[in-house]
């Protein structure tokens, strides 16, 4: 056996290790269970640990391996974003709201992955609904980064990135509204894939708005996130914005090289927000593509500028429908001693909802009422499809799309909480990519004040086994994703 510790191996090494009996996933899936429990103090990455359900699964999954019936991922632990229902297990969303809710069924991704005989250690801490950039609105507290627990992790899978990066598992779930998979990836040095809108079933995970929310997945490496992609994607009849389009073999296509590649460097990607550290390293990662054959062609989205105030109608407006279920009525949060039934809805809402929730709800109540609806709702879906139509000429010249995750490396905890604008500002570069609905990734390609840097790759509808084959090779090139805090080594 190698002489490496289990936890600082990746899913796809972790999979061989169990697939050949060098040790059990009941010895690993204890192992990884303490670190989990021996870090929640210092990064407050989970809200349930479920230790017991866990080993009793490890122990299925031996027995799978031993009578030879066990597949790729058998026996592997992993961790889910507890926006994914879970049978049996609370499913809270980060949300006082559903802070008792005891899901009665698996979300179409738990399913999936449970059948592909993967093992969940655990659901992981989130901003509230989904609704953040940093995992700092969750009612269960802030997640820390790893790198240095002064700061965001990001969001709103900043406990899910933690986690990887942290190799307390060595992959978790994770959902992207307008970012919420690629920046927590950026910030903590991690891969993290957002799949084409309808590529995974969105069945079982709680909505925040509907037409933008994908699930996809964190893990150290592209060849990690292909392997689990791959279990986890597929037609879901469940699911009407489900794709029945077959699923590729994600892990097969990652042997396909850079060279020839044609990469499209976004030059509205390249503004004054960007920091000046930030680009550096992203320089250096395209010539790295460039030693590998790849040829860089500068392209223009003239209107992925409009994506952040697009983005802050569209989504509210769907948020204010979807969070309108949560009532006080039939599950979740419920407010003692009602007078009448219009006080149960309204304090149920205001003790259950934390502020930003509250702040988006009623954004979206205003721009879809009578007066307002065609001056902003209707107009910002008009914006949205000249941003989709921008992909869509961007990829008719070049494969992929290059440019910055983040504007920045991780920020201080509490430094943007004051103001909304300056925080949904570090979303700017990965909206656009859930407006269109494409494919997007960020890969870790450098450090700036030790702090991880993330480099941003978007492909055309459906293309994740391109961005996946053309992520491995960057990441065969060089070893920033390998690279882990020290303090969790």
């Amino acid at each position: 056996m190698s002489a490496a510790p289990l936890h600082s191996r990746g899913l796809a090494a972790l999979a061989s290790g169990l697939a050949q009996r060098e040790f059990s996933s009941v010895e690993l899936t204890r192992h990884l269970l303490g670190r989990l429990e021996a870090a929640q103090p210092q990064l407050n990455a989970m809200v349930s640990i479920t230790g017991e359900a866990a080993l009793a699964a490890a122990a299925r999954a031996d027995g799978a391996i031993a009578s030879g019936r066990a597949g790729p991922l058998t026996g592997v632990p992993i961790v889910h974003k507890d926006i994914f229902c879970t049978e049996g297990v609370r499913t809270t969303c980060g949300s006082r709201m559903l802070d008792n809710f005891v899901s009665p069924y698996d979300a179409t991704v738990v399913a999936n992955l449970k059948a592909a005989g993967t093992v969940m250690l655990g659901k992981a801490n989130m901003d509230e609904f989904a609704m953040g950039s940093s995992n700092e609105t969750s009612w269960f507290g802030p997640v820390k980064n790893p790198w240095n627990t002064a700061m965001v992790p990001g969001g709103s899978s900043g406990g899910s990135a933690a986690v990887v990066a942290a190799r307390l598992a060595p992959a978790a779930t994770a959902t992207d509204t307008g970012g919420s998979i690629r920046q927590p990836a950026a910030l903590t040095g991690i891969t993290g894939l957002k799949p084409t809108y309808g590529r995974v079933s969105r069945y079982g995970m709680i909505a925040f708005a509907s037409s933008l929310d994908q699930a996809g997945v964190l893990a150290a490496s592209a060849e990690d996130c292909a392997l689990l992609l791959g279990a986890m994607a597929g037609f879901d009849p469940r699911d009407s914005t489900s794709v029945d389009q077959p699923v590729p073999d994600y892990a097969a296509a990652l042997a396909t090289p850079a060279k020839g590649l044609r990469i499209g460097l976004v030059k509205e990607f390249f503004d004054q927000g960007l920091d000046a550290e930030n680009e550096r390293q992203l320089r250096a990662a395209f010539a790295v593509y460039e030693k590998l054959g790849a040829t860089l062609v500068d392209v223009s989205l003239p209107n992925v500028g409009l994506s952040v105030p697009t983005y802050y109608v569209v989504a509210p407006a769907e948020c204010s429908s979807n969070l309108a279920r949560f009532d006080g009525v039939r599950f979740g949060h419920r407010c003692d001693q009602p007078r009448d039934l219009l006080d149960l809805y309204k304090r149920s809402r205001g003790e259950g909802f934390g502020a930003e929730v509250k702040r988006r709800i009623m954004t979206g109540t205003y721009v879809l009422s009578a007066g307002y609806y065609d001056a902003y709702y209707l107009k910002a879906q008009r914006v949205r499809q000249l941003i989709s139509a921008d992909f869509v000429r961007a990829f008719e010249h070049v494969d992929v799309l290059a440019g910055p995750t983040s504007p920045t490396p991780a920020f201080p905890l509490g430094a943007k909480t004051s103001d909304p604008i300056t925080m949904y500002l570090n979303d700017i570069y990965t909206i656009g990519a859930n407006l269109a609905g494409v494919p997007a990734l960020s890969i870790p390609c450098g450090f700036v004040h030790d702090l991880p840097v993330g480099l941003q790759l978007v492909g055309p509808h459906f293309s994740e086994a391109k961005l996946l084959a053309a992520a491995h090779a960057f990441q065969q090139e060089t070893d920033w994703h390998a690279r882990v805090p020290a303090v969790w080594q």
